[in-house]
């Protein structure tokens, strides 16, 4: 019975050194997602749905990558993944909200689209590694402190953005009036419009800036991430930020938690596996929690719960009004 004891005190302690080492991985694996889940949130804030992030993440890899290799300045590759993913996404806008076209239907072909254009763009970039990665920011003070600075404080300049990212934009949600009107857009265009408010410019400007961020957030990932170009690189990081959007409850504080436990798991199913735990089992995982985020936000009872914009998928058009 001792024996048995130490075993899975052993055991325990095992896994949680390898959670506890997996943190700092953790959030370099979740900050893609957080960049494209504060931009769907604003997107969906304002009343449009955009299914086509993964397109846009993935469109901003490749050209993020390309840029950066060709000029030798990550910098600069992260502007031209925002600039692709605003692009994309003001097809998108045009698509939804001036031509009025079915949301899903403009959202999957976008991310068609991008699938397939990034795929022709980056064949000549397979196997070359970038010189120009993003590296790590030590922060005095802080950066030396044992334990604490390995786990939070020695990460690149697009971690500590996407961070600080996160209460600015929850500020201008809920505190300021621009916040109050993008969210009149999304809750009720009709009375918005009555007050004043421009509501096809809000939409643009909403679903633009959340493509810019979802570029950058795909950019992330061949820049600094791991700094390369795969085809498919994303793996359905787009779709699972759709979810983490529902599972934030359309909020920016909560897309923090949300893209750092998705992160989380997929760097788990790399930690885990030395334990016995099947890798196939391991790999199922962050598809699984995207499967059942969609389930349980699914029927329009839900969405009241959670607290989904009332004009979420809603074509506004002042002549209806």
């Amino acid at each position: 019975m001792p024996e048995l004891l130490l075993d899975l005190v052993q055991t325990f302690l095992t896994i949680l050194a390898t959670i506890l080492l997996a943190i700092p991985a953790a959030i370099r694996a979740g900050t893609p997602l957080l960049y494209g889940t504060l931009g769907e949130v604003y997107a969906e804030r304002s009343g449009v749905l955009n299914l086509g992030m993964e397109g846009m993440m993935i469109m901003g890899a490749v050209s993020g990558f390309a840029v950066a290799q060709i000029t030798n300045n990550a910098g600069w590759g992260l502007l031209a993944a925002a600039l692709v993913g605003g692009l994309l996404a003001l097809v998108h806008a045009f698509a939804s909200i001036t031509l009025r076209v079915n949301q899903v239907v403009s959202g999957l072909a976008l991310t068609m689209l991008g699938l397939g254009i990034s795929s022709l763009m980056g064949k000549q970039f397979v196997g070359q590694p970038l010189a120009a990665r993003l590296q790590p920011v030590d922060i005095p003070i802080l950066s030396d402190l044992p334990i604490l600075g390995e786990l939070f404080f020695q990460f690149d300049v697009m971690v500590y953005i996407s961070i600080v990212l996160v209460p600015v934009l929850w500020f201008v949600l809920y505190k300021t009036r621009l916040g109050v009107t993008l969210r009149s857009v999304g809750e009720n265009p009709s009375a918005a419009d009555a007050l004043g408010v421009n509501v096809t410019f809000v939409r643009y400007a909403a679903v633009v800036f959340g493509g810019m961020l979802a570029g950058i957030g795909g950019s992330y990932l061949s820049i600094a991430y791991a700094p390369a170009w795969i085809e498919g690189m994303t793996a359905g990081a787009g779709w699972i930020v759709v979810a983490l959007t529902i599972f934030a409850m359309w909020d920016p504080s909560r897309a923090l938690l949300g893209a750092y436990l998705f992160g989380g798991v997929r760097v788990l199913q790399f930690r885990l596996q030395p334990l016995g735990i099947s890798p196939n089992l391991l790999n199922m995982l962050p598809y699984v929690l995207t499967i059942l985020v969609l389930w349980l936000s699914s029927g329009q009872a839900a969405k009241r719960r959670l607290g989904a914009p009332a004009a979420l998928m809603t074509a506004y058009s002042r002549e209806e009004r």
